[in-house]
């Protein structure tokens, strides 16, 4: 029978990628809140300002400043968490980012940035962690965007390796099922960070017009809750498989809202 005792996080030690602000900060307080210690990394120095809000809380931290696109520098990270903490039971890939551009704008240099920022660096996470999980498994969630789901001119490469990530969360789930750890990703949209500088056209075209079906942009939390099932025992049957945090943007695929109750697609 299913018990509080299977959303708590108690002895569970997470890994945290781009913890520094917006989701990942949110991510690691929030499972540090539910019982578990967390490893955080970002290459921006307030991700010490997560660590002393986990800490504040009473649960161990382990903080990495540091360029995750950096394969010697997670190494080292990791390194770390083991020495602190001895294992790893959950891997949350939420460090990522881009810029719009039009494809044939983008050099060999903004190519490699952006290819590495969004989809090697998780590779490098993964490698590094998978022997970290103990004998019982445990969870790696990908954090990824409704961009990996529908066209985005300007954003060609980053939405391509988001798209990659989706495609290797599902092999991995079945790679690593024998090892009992299980895979899954998130799929976001429309979530107030300070990273998301276009949030506000995002949420209404005009007056009472909405292009996000739930009416509101999204916050961090909205993600969180999504992390903590799939990092709970709640979802000890759930691998391979992708969850929409997006208000519904995914589902309407062009489809909004027109102030009067009704709908309309395009312009």
């Amino acid at each position: 029978m299913i018990s509080l005792d299977d959303v708590s996080l108690e002895g569970r030690v997470a890994v945290v990628t781009g913890a520094a602000q917006g989701i990942g900060r949110a991510t690691a307080i929030g499972l540090a809140n539910f019982g578990a210690d967390v490893a955080i990394c970002d290459r921006k120095a307030e991700v010490e300002d997560t660590a002393e809000i986990v800490r504040s809380g009473g649960r161990r931290a382990v903080v990495g400043q540091f360029d995750v696109r950096d394969p010697d520098a997670v190494g080292a990270h990791l390194d770390e968490v083991v020495a602190e903490f001895g294992h790893v039971d959950i891997l949350v890939n939420n460090a990522g980012g881009g810029f719009q551009a039009p494809f044939l704008d983008i050099n060999d240099k903004g190519t490699k940035a952006l290819v590495d920022e969004n989809y090697t660096q998780v590779l490098h996470f993964i490698r590094g962690c998978i022997p970290l999980f103990p004998d019982h498994g445990g969870s790696i969630i990908n954090i990824t965007s409704v961009e990996a789901h529908r066209a985005a001119p300007g954003f060609s490469i980053y939405s391509s390796m988001k798209a990659a990530v989706e495609q290797l969360t599902r092999t991995l789930a079945l790679e690593f099922a024998d090892r009992r750890v299980r895979v899954n990703a998130i799929s976001c949209d429309a979530i107030a960070t300070e990273g998301d500088n276009a949030l506000s056209a995002a949420i209404g075209a005009g007056p009472g017009e909405y292009l996000i079906p739930w009416t509101r942009h999204g916050e961090p939390d909205d993600v969180v809750g999504a992390i903590l099932f799939l990092a709970c025992r709640l979802s000890t049957f759930v691998t391979g498989s992708t969850i929409q945090v997006t208000g519904g943007t995914d589902a309407a695929r062009g489809w909004r809202r027109d102030g009067r109750g009704g709908w309309h697609v395009g312009g």
